[in-house]
């Protein structure tokens, strides 16, 4: 189960990120403002995801494979084939 639940945070983070707000306490006390998760949920969604499971599980400790996992976020986040491909009328 977590295995699918990981899968399916890489394939739809945004849908991820509702149903943890909505049914779990995970974002509860990691954001001191409500700003920062929002900007994460329209911007940043997998990055949202990976800092607030660094806060969980890494006790916030910023070491070597929460970097990685970050470096890795964050291109999942801003990578152009996110978007998808559009095609060309030649």
């Amino acid at each position: 189960m977590p295995c699918l639940f990981t899968l399916l945070a890489l394939t739809a983070p945004r849908l991820v990120v509702i149903l943890l707000w909505l049914f779990t306490g995970w974002f509860h006390g990691i954001f001191r403002i409500a700003l920062w998760p929002v900007l994460g949920f329209i911007f940043l969604p997998t990055t949202l995801l990976w800092y607030s499971a660094v806060q969980h599980w890494f006790a916030g400790r910023w070491t070597l494979w929460p970097i990685v996992g970050l470096v890795i976020a964050l291109s999942i986040d801003v990578s152009p084939a996110r978007h998808g491909r559009r095609r060309r009328s030649d």
